[in-house]
């Protein structure tokens, strides 16, 4: 496996990253030969896609909306496509509620309102944390702890809110769908929140509670979940990797200084990616041993972006050969690819 990675001629944004968790999101269109990027400023959403030779930019901002209104001051939180088997779709979160767009970003086809409480309360209201899960459901958390799963036709805009997960008591953080593919897989679905608690999920008409994994008070900025392994990242810089099913702790690991903003996995290959404010990236490689059901991390390679605070990083395609980030205040995707 390639040790090392090179850099790349960086992409140019029309505005600078926010410092937010998971600030980009990366969708591949290989019949185009197209890769889209997304970045969080503020109130808008910046779009790039980007030819594979590296040859042409095409860039789209998309504002936050309260409905029908054209734009919003409200700030967005996050912004991630959600990969369906009949589609994709770009959803973005904010202060005010929930947009859903065809994958390009070019129409919107659905909105929800969040819960706006009467009066004023010192706990802010937004919506963070996007998961697509198995066929039909996209799942968004919102800061009351409250998981809302939508239903989302294979076409058109009739999307649903068919259930409301209760079991987190503070504001989610993020959330990730099962990877690999693996149908076998009992997990479908994990939530992390700002307490660290990482609830993990069966989903179906009735999504069931699998198992809850405390967190002992430091938030979980980032998760995954790959062929059954949650993997989470935390504001004191460590993964840690547990199996989703019994909350076995399998690996825990120091891996920053300072506060994980991001974390990706490669699913054909077991590349973990991992990001934060202490400047670092870094790669990693995980192996399972199915006999002895054991998880391994093993560290593969660093890249330091020189006074940045990282927090957004991606792997590009499944097998980890390149990698996009993004940094507070920092108006460009640093690529890199495998030498």
């Amino acid at each position: 496996m390639a040790k090392m990675y090179h850099k790349e001629k960086s992409i140019q944004l029309k505005s600078s990253a926010s410092a937010l968790y998971n600030n980009l999101s990366v969708l591949r269109i290989a019949p185009r030969c197209l890769t889209y990027f997304t970045v969080v400023h503020a109130n808008v959403v910046n779009m790039v896609s980007a030819s594979w030779d590296g040859l042409n930019y095409s860039h789209r901002q998309l504002q936050s909306k309260e409905g029908n209104v054209a734009t919003s001051s409200s700030l967005i939180m996050q912004a991630a496509w959600c990969v369906l088997p009949s589609r994709d779709l770009l959803v973005l979160t904010s202060q005010k509620g929930i947009q859903m767009y065809e994958s390009d970003g070019s129409i919107m086809v659905y909105w929800h309102a969040l819960d706006t409480p009467e009066t004023p309360t010192a706990k802010a209201v937004f919506a963070r944390g996007i998961a697509a899960v198995r066929e039909k459901y996209i799942c968004v958390g919102v800061s009351s702890g409250s998981v809302l799963v939508f239903d989302v036709p294979s076409k058109g805009s009739n999307i649903t809110l068919s259930e409301v997960l209760e079991e987190h008591k503070e504001a989610i953080t993020d959330m990730a769908s099962e990877c690999s593919g693996n149908l076998e897989c009992i997990a479908d679905l994990v939530s992390a929140d700002d307490s660290g608690l990482l609830c993990v999920w069966k989903s179906g008409e009735d999504f069931q509670l699998l198992n809850k994994i405390p967190g002992f008070d430091t938030s979980c900025s980032s998760v995954k979940l790959w062929k059954g392994t949650v993997i989470a990242g935390y504001g004191t810089g460590q993964i840690r990797l547990y199996e989703g099913v019994t909350g076995i702790l399998h690996a825990e690991v120091n891996a920053h200084a300072r506060w994980i903003y991001s974390l990706d996995i490669a699913p054909f290959t077991g590349l973990l990616i991992s990001a934060a404010e202490d400047s670092w990236v870094r790669v990693w490689h995980l192996s399972l041993t199915p006999e002895t059901n054991s998880v391994e991390i093993e560290h593969m390679y660093n890249e330091c972006v020189t006074d940045t605070q990282i927090c957004g990083a991606k792997f590009c395609d499944g097998d980890g050969y390149a990698f996009a980030v993004t940094g507070y205040d920092l108006s460009e995707i640093i690529r890199y690819t495998q030498a």
